[in-house]
């Protein structure tokens, strides 16, 4: 049994473990890297964010080819390789991984595929195909992640039954999907399935789509789901689902009372759960909330002094670019900088079509927390690059301070909106006023002036939308 001495042990090798990892060795630590995956990038890499991005991308290409009809332009209907998408789609996720491994390499970062548990607050134990080693270090970063949950009562041993994890594997195209759950995953997903050719219902149990996005963002989006899509259904429980030859029987229960219904495929997506378990936690001060999350300060720390935590492993939002910024502060907080993690605005992107994006306070936020806002909206309806490109189905909001103009949100929902926030993200930061925005010279004709009329429209005018006076 080997025993190396590190100054920094990471856990888990998704964007926030290797950034942790990475900015930790950048600063000198010894350093050491450990996943039990084959190859490096975490969930988000592996069978997250990229895969899924990658397929929304081909699933793009086919509602543009059948949306230029509009324009008159007509293509026969795609003929969907689905062997050669789940190819392509495998070959970016391997060039992804090699160039992880390779700034792994470069900053001679030690990996190690290996399960982890902690034998005490400064020593892990290792187990691997090469046998079991103990690590000593001084500090350990847990960047362990999240993994698919689904419920009890929606337990099925049954492959035709799907997690986000199986649904990106594209093991067919089902005639009908059930989609459990309207959040951005089922959205995602039952984007992806329909433009390959599925019939896709969507039942969520709460009575609007994307809980706790803004409704005005939600509403455009859910209107072009509701062409495409089969069915969507609201305030609807599933309340049963069970094996049949034919498919996979789900007992609904909604509005209009209780129903059968027969489905290919059934697609679980109502959420997330913190991987914190079985790693020896017990054998340190680590504090776990009831919901499985590893409790952590402004600076990362645990309630054990050498272990930080990010990701998320500890909580809300489980967003891959929150746990890259925070692995950076845990790496400073190490090696003895001056760092917290206090965003003024974490953006968040559901990549459906249209995509809706947000940063700082929604609406709805601003009002629950009595903050006097003046809400601004401009309609891409007037948007001259939204007409040119056929889509003027978008929405670009600014929340302001009523008194001040210091832009406290903002909500876009349109193509490209997951570019276009990264403006809003930077002006709430800033601590801009709507004047900054509005007096910016954005390009013409492109969606981002849309954010500058938004910021117009706060004092009052909008060169292409007309206000009255009185």
């Amino acid at each position: 049994m080997a025993e190396s001495q590190y100054d920094v042990a990471v856990i888990g090798a998704g964007p926030g473990g290797y950034t942790a990892a990475f900015h930790a060795a950048d600063l000198g630590l010894r350093t050491a890297l450990i996943d039990q995956e084959p190859q490096l990038g975490g969930v988000c890499l592996l069978r997250g964010c990229i895969p899924s991005k990658a397929l929304l991308h081909a699933a793009k290409l086919v509602a543009d080819a059948a949306d230029a009809a509009s324009w008159g332009i007509h293509f026969e209907k795609p003929r969907i390789d689905h062997e050669a998408l789940r190819g392509r789609t495998k070959a970016v996720i391997g060039k992804l991984t090699k160039g992880v491994r390779t700034l792994a390499n470069s900053r001679k970062v030690d990996v190690f595929q290996a399960r982890v548990a902690f034998a005490n607050a400064t020593t892990l134990t290792l187990s691997g195909a090469n046998g079991t080693r103990t690590l000593s270090c001084a500090h350990t970063i847990l960047a362990t992640g999240s993994r698919p949950a689904v419920p009890e009562s929606l337990k099925l041993d049954d492959p035709r039954v799907m997690d986000s994890t199986s649904a990106l594997d594209l093991p067919d195209i089902p005639g009908r999907l059930l989609v459990v759950g309207g959040g951005y995953i089922g959205l995602e997903l039952g984007t992806v399935y329909d433009a390959l050719g599925s019939g896709v219902t969507v039942i969520e149990m709460l009575p609007r789509l994307l809980n706790g996005a803004d409704p005005d963002l939600v509403r455009p989006l859910q209107q072009r789901l509701q062409r495409r899509f089969k069915t969507i259904m609201l305030s609807t429980k599933v309340n049963k689902l069970e094996s049949r030859q034919d498919g996979i029987a789900a007992t609904l229960t909604g509005p209009e009372g209780t129903s059968t219904e027969i489905f290919d495929r059934v697609l679980i997506a109502v959420g997330r759960k913190a991987n914190s378990e079985h790693l020896g936690l017990e054998h340190t001060k680590v504090a776990i909330s009831e919901k499985g999350f590893v409790q952590v300060d402004c600076q990362l720390r645990t309630a054990e002094p050498t272990i930080l935590a990010i990701g998320d492993v500890v909580g809300e939002p489980m967003l891959a670019h929150k746990a890259t910024h925070e692995g950076l502060v845990a790496a400073r907080v190490i090696a003895g900088k001056q760092a917290t993690f206090d965003p003024a605005a974490i953006p968040a992107v559901v990549f459906t079509d249209p995509e809706i994006a947000w940063c700082g306070l929604t609406e709805e936020a601003a009002k629950a927390a009595g903050r006097a806002i003046k809400v601004t909206r401009f309609p891409w309806a007037a948007s001259g690059r939204a007409t040119t490109v056929g889509r003027n189905d978008g929405l670009t909001k600014l929340m302001c301070d009523t008194e001040s103009g210091r832009i406290l949100g903002v909500g876009i929902c349109g193509v490209g909106a997951g570019e276009l926030i990264a403006e809003g993200v930077l002006a709430v930061e800033m601590g801009a006023v709507a004047e900054d925005l509005a007096a910016s010279i954005h390009p013409h004709p492109t969606l981002s002036e849309t954010v500058m009329e938004a910021a117009e429209l706060f004092q009052g005018h909008a060169t292409h939308v007309y206000t009255s006076k009185q």
